[in-house]
């Protein structure tokens, strides 16, 4: 079965803290390991724990990401969109557009659409209009 994590619960994952209810997020983890059940996270699960960590951690942009790209690639949380293969791109702490910009973009095109934006470094990327 697969197990939708909420920000909270991703939060309490990579910052570890508080301490009691870090420890209940890896037990769940735990338990669903056990059950082959599979925990995932959604798209704006992901951008919202990107703009928490910077937000109220103080993280900077490049360390969220790096500790995002971690959760992923450590394969025990799947991304239930297209955070995942967006974050392997390298730079994106200063890329433009950006993190939460190119995972709107890879969700449009992924349903064979197109983007249509205002924003003038969206042109860079396939299957753009702006406007």
């Amino acid at each position: 079965m697969k197990v939708g994590l909420d920000t909270s619960v991703v939060l309490r994952l990579l910052v570890g803290a508080p301490k009691d209810q870090w420890q209940r997020a890896i037990d769940l983890l735990e338990t669903l390991a056990r059950k082959g059940d599979e925990p995932v996270v959604s798209d704006l699960v992901v951008a919202e724990t990107y703009f928490a960590l910077q937000h109220h951690y103080g993280v900077p942009k490049n360390e969220a990401l790096q500790a995002l790209r971690r959760m992923f690639a450590e394969g025990e949380i799947v991304s239930s969109g297209s955070a995942a293969q967006v974050l392997v791109k390298s730079g994106l702490a200063t890329a433009k557009p950006g993190f939460v910009d190119r995972m709107i973009h890879s969700t449009y095109t992924q349903l064979g659409g197109v983007m249509v934006t205002f924003e003038q470094s969206a042109k860079k990327l396939p299957s753009v209009r702006v406007l």
